[in-house]
């Protein structure tokens, strides 16, 4: 909740993966001249276009922005409805796939000014309806504490994880809540046999912490699985059995279950079990 009050704030660094509501869609249109003065000006490229040959961030632009500076953008294009976008770089992706004969001398990105204000709104109905749900599911949470003891505030700091992952975050992002990934939910592992990287990366996708997985994804590799079934040697079981208290504590971003299963599925596939 602080890393995301901190990014909403301050703005998303590079690499930071950032909300849904935080990705709008770009219109493009450009100008093209052929020879003998013949012109193409200010005609719209179809997104299909710009996706197939640039990708798909350029029609789904990720605001990173706080929001003093989306409010400012909102500001800017209030009497136009639109915001403009630098977008001379799409001119290399673009040029001589677009009309035949033809050069791409310009190309302008737009983003409505609906799109920002949806931005600015889902942030504050998302902080509105925390607080809302906070206070009806865990009414002891104004006396919490930064120090958290004891069974009923362990309970607490799970529920509170659970409806920060829910309310902010949807089901979208390296947050997870138990309903994902419980018992019976298909879970997809693409992890290579031995693949420590591939480990790492992937449990650091569904919430676990990049440090505590590395030390997991070192002790697998100084040790054999004992079976499909117990997939865990001596030393991991012991790592395993120590860590697992992190997701009972919140401290893990995942409740016990989640992680138990993640970590399991991940091992399986890290020893070419499954």
């Amino acid at each position: 909740m602080e890393e995301w009050i901190k990014y909403e704030s301050e703005g998303y660094p590079e690499g930071a993966e950032i909300p849904d509501y935080r990705r709008i869609p770009v219109s493009y249109r450009a100008t093209f001249f052929g020879s003998f003065g013949r012109e193409l000006r200010d005609v719209p490229i179809s997104g299909y276009l710009v996706e197939q040959f640039a990708g798909e961030k350029w029609t789904n632009f990720e605001i990173r922005q706080g929001i003093a500076a989306i409010d400012d953008l909102i500001e800017r294009s209030s009497k136009k409805g639109t915001l403009q976008l630098d977008a001379s770089n799409l001119i290399l992706f673009l040029q001589g796939k677009v009309y035949e004969d033809y050069a791409c001398n310009s190309v302008v990105g737009t983003v409505s000014r609906a799109s920002l204000v949806e931005i600015q709104h889902s942030v504050r109905t998302r902080v509105l309806e925390f607080t809302i749900q906070l206070e009806k599911s865990v009414p002891v949470a104004t006396e919490v504490g930064l120090e958290m003891s004891g069974k009923s505030d362990m309970e607490s700091a799970q529920k509170v994880t659970q409806i920060f992952n829910q309310t902010i975050h949807g089901d979208v992002g390296n947050l997870t809540s138990v309903s994902n990934y419980g018992e019976g939910a298909n879970l997809s592992v693409t992890i290579g046999k031995g693949d420590k990287e591939a480990f790492v990366e992937f449990l650091v996708s569904k919430g676990l912490p990049q440090a505590d997985m590395k030390e997991f994804a070192d002790i697998l590799s100084t040790e054999e699985s004992e079976s499909t079934e117990e997939p865990f040697g001596a030393k991991a079981k012991e790592w395993f059995a120590e860590n697992i208290k992190k997701a009972a504590s919140g401290a893990w971003n995942v409740g016990v279950s989640v992680a138990t299963r993640l970590l399991t599925e991940a091992a399986l596939k890290f020893y070419g079990l499954k």
